[in-house]
């Protein structure tokens, strides 16, 4: 540091150019002036590769004894070093946001995820400019950037087309190229992606060989060999960030058969068996306990014997999904290994970004949307025997059972959401660079969190945590460099103190000690009673001696308990945990969780063209009455194909033409489609078409009456008996004039489904009909205007 140029705390690094002769003519002898030198990082700055996995538990990988075939990871762990007290916050954006600015997640705003976010600075979702990302950081010290997969980041107010852009990776991020998709999870067969900004198509279809993660590696791959090949003596910085393995659970079937018949002796067994194997590999403490299934959990002698091989088909699926991901990984490590530049790349990989995700239902699903609309019960035994053999293919939507979720995350007790116990926060994770790590194959057993990573990184490369960045003073990093225990096994943990909180499922860390308290149940997403705050049983752990939080020790020491409970407090006040928000269906809605949302009023317009607009950027038609009405040109041979489409084949509505005749579809999950056909089909020139569903009312997922009109005059009806109270979809959109991703209408592909004629506009109006069902062109503005 001492022999470097520049001063790297105020970021971009300001220019100063020194003073000196200024010639009048350049051929004169004595003008001189220094060569223009690209800013680069510090000299020995290595290349830094972040893998992020997601949704994948302690106890999944075979490289922490778990069930599903990893080599890669086995790989880079055999060369590096494994961290098995590493902890992340028990759920993904979370995580994401504490992983790329090293602070606390509700210093970062993101408290929950960004679809749940309220007011209170601590779930607002908006990364504070005092906090700037690491990949900024990073750039601005002469790192290429790049990041490919999933980017949960962005307030939802600002997913639309039309950004802004600030939290997108290329936009505020710090990421000079990004591949990927926005949001929590995507479809892997048919993404919503985007690249920088701008949405883009993925190059195949599923039946040409697509996948998402292979995507996501060919782009990464060919990014780093083109980097290497233009600036060999330019550091990278890549952040991997694949979908998987959060469901849906997609994978080629014939990865997910590489495990028939290993699981049908069910999550008990396979409990008793990884936890044996991690105590073979040496990856837990020999003394380290079992965890107790909790009463919550069904044993799976418990389940119904006609539903085992559908749930021990949903584990074979997302064990073949764990080792597709891992593979393609896998090129990428080898990719870094033919350009001989592996060894001087700090790899971190860290095998999901929470614990395994128990939000599958105990009989798991094949349209996990069920279970977030409270409607888990239409996917009965029967139903999902019928869809076994399309677990996993691209007309699935698949997620697994609770039991598999609790078995992936041995030793621990609970999972995903729990951020009270290890089960929902600890995660494997591998540190591989030969160059600056001596031992080949060891193990750390220090305190760690994913907050630690950015000023790890720093520190490896050199560079200073700024002070100033774009001209807004910097808050200091909240976490603590990892690169003390690198090549010191035994070295004291510097990182003994740690909050943890998610939906009011809270805990503290302390110098070996943990309280913890569980408020929330993961799959319970509707209904249930909560206890109060102060009515949640606190539980105390000593990790000194009980590596897994097996033995409660609350009775034996109240007062360590008390002391604990103490410091959860003064550190939730400390990074804006408070106020404790437990609430689900409040913060679904903008308007009572107070964020912003992009669309105002009860009417909105569209065009011809428009789409990739996400159920954020749309009014919401939900559990209420509403129209659409769409002017359309239909040219003598008549039109065909989608005018306004939301969703997609797992869920969603349409207003399409086929041979020239209007019809309306509305598909509950993907298991009930209801269509109403106009009688006669639209007549060659410029008409408005219409669609009034009329709700029953009483309660949310109802149904109603549908009813068409053209020019005003009623032209067919129809019934919706039930629809989707909550969502649509996690990734589907909507779409003017054409569909993207899955087609939710019948009869046609994201190919065909284009409109033949021309659509001059759509509008949306919400609340019953209280016009003559024919709005007068001159006056489509103004109404609209009138009601927001």
């Amino acid at each position: 540091m001492s022999s470097d140029r520049h001063t790297r705390s105020m970021l971009p690094i300001p220019d100063r150019p020194a003073p000196g002769l200024t010639t009048y003519d350049a051929k004169h002898p004595d003008t001189s002036y220094p060569p223009i030198e690209p800013l680069v990082p510090p000299k020995g700055a290595p290349n830094v590769l972040i893998v992020l996995l997601d949704d994948v538990g302690f106890g999944a990988a075979s490289t922490f004894g778990g069930p599903c075939r990893t080599p890669t990871a086995d790989r880079l762990a055999a060369r590096g070093l494994r961290y098995n007290r590493f902890h992340t916050t028990a759920l993904c954006a979370p995580t994401r946001q504490a992983l790329l600015t090293g602070r606390n997640h509700h210093s970062v705003g993101m408290g929950s995820i960004t679809e749940l976010a309220t007011s209170a600075p601590g779930n607002n979702s908006v990364r504070p400019n005092t906090k700037a990302p690491l990949a900024t950081t990073l750039k601005l010290n002469g790192y290429s950037t790049a990041q490919f997969g999933k980017c949960h980041e962005v307030p939802v107010w600002q997913t639309s087309p039309m950004g802004p852009f600030d939290a997108w990776p290329t936009g505020g991020g710090g990421f000079e190229t990004f591949y990927g998709f926005i949001g929590g999870e995507n479809n892997q067969w048919d993404p919503a992606l985007y690249s920088g900004t701008t949405p883009v198509e993925p190059p195949a279809t599923a039946e040409e060989g697509y996948h998402l993660t292979e995507d996501l590696a060919d782009h990464a791959i060919g990014w780093v060999r083109q980097q290497k090949a233009l600036m060999p003596d330019r550091p990278f910085f890549i952040y991997f960030a694949p979908g998987a393995t959060h469901a849906p659970h997609h994978v080629p079937k014939e990865w997910a058969d590489r495990y028939r018949g290993e699981f049908n002796d069910g999550w008990d067994a396979l409990r008793e068996s990884t936890f044996a194997r991690q105590k073979e590999l040496g990856v837990i403490p020999e003394d380290a306990e079992l965890t107790a299934r909790h009463e919550e959990i069904p044993a799976w002698d418990d389940m119904p014997e006609e539903l085992k091989p559908v749930l021990a088909r949903q584990m074979e699926v997302y064990a073949g999904f764990l080792e597709h991901t891992d593979h393609h990984v896998g090129r990428l490590i080898d990719t870094l290994a033919d350009l001989e530049v592996l060894d001087d790349t700090l790899v971190c990989y860290i095998i999901g970004d929470n614990g395994a995700s128990a939000e599958g239902t105990m009989n798991g699903a094949f349209n996990e949307l069920a279970n977030f609309n409270g409607m888990a019960a239409l996917e009965t035994p029967e139903f999902m025997l019928s869809k076994m053999d399309d677990f996993g293919g691209p007309d699935s939507y698949n997620h697994y059972s609770v039991g598999w979720a609790w078995a992936n995350d041995t030793p621990f007790q609970w999972t995903k959401q729990v951020a009270s116990h290890w089960g929902g926060t600890r995660n494997g994770t591998i540190v591989h660079w030969p160059n600056g790590i001596q031992q080949a194959g060891g193990l750390r057993s220090q305190f760690t969190h994913v907050i630690d990573l950015a000023p790890t990184i720093l520190e490896a490369a050199g560079i200073p945590e700024p002070t100033m960045v774009n001209g807004v003073l910097q808050s200091p990093m909240e976490g603590t460099s990892m690169l003390y225990s690198f090549n010191e096994a035994d070295a004291p943990e510097r990182h003994d103190l740690q909050y943890f909180e998610m939906f009011a499922n809270r805990g503290i860390y302390h110098q070996g000690w943990s309280a913890v308290t569980k408020h929330k149940t993961p799959w319970v997403m509707v209904g249930g009673v909560l206890p109060a705050f102060d009515d949640d049983v606190w539980e105390l752990y000593d990790g000194n001696s009980d590596y897994s939080q097996a033995r409660n020790l609350a009775a034996d020491y109240p007062e360590k308990l008390a002391e604990l409970q103490l410091l959860w407090l003064i550190e939730a006040t400390k990074y804006n945990v408070l106020p404790l928000d437990d609430r689900s269906m409040e913060r679904a809605l903008a308007e009572s969780a107070g964020r912003p949302t992009l669309i105002h009023g009860n009417s909105q317009m569209f065009f011809a063209g428009m789409g990739r607009l996400s159920e954020n950027s749309v009014v919401n038609i939900k559990n209420k009455s509403f129209s659409v009405t769409a002017e359309v040109e239909v040219p003598v041979a008549g039109a065909n194909g989608v005018i306004i489409a939301q969703g997609g084949r797992f869920g969603g509505w349409s207003l399409y033409l086929k041979d020239g005749t209007a019809k309306f579809v509305y598909s509950v999950l993907g298991i009930h489609e209801f269509t109403t056909e106009a009688e006669t089909p639209i007549p060659a020139g410029t008409h408005q078409v219409r669609m009034e569903f009329a709700y029953d009312g009483g309660g949310l997922a109802k149904g109603g009456d549908v009813t068409l009109f053209h020019d005003g005059a009623e032209v067919g009806t129809g019934r919706v008996q039930m629809t989707q109270p909550m969502v649509f979809s996690a990734d589907e959109t909507t779409d003017i004039g054409y569909e993207s991703g899955t087609t939710v209408t019948p009869d046609y592909t994201p190919a065909t489904s284009r409109f033949t004629g021309r659509i001059n506009w759509v509008q949306i109006d919400l609340g019953a009909d209280d016009n003559d069902h024919f709005i007068d062109p001159e006056e489509r503005l103004r109404l609209a205007m009138a009601r927001q």
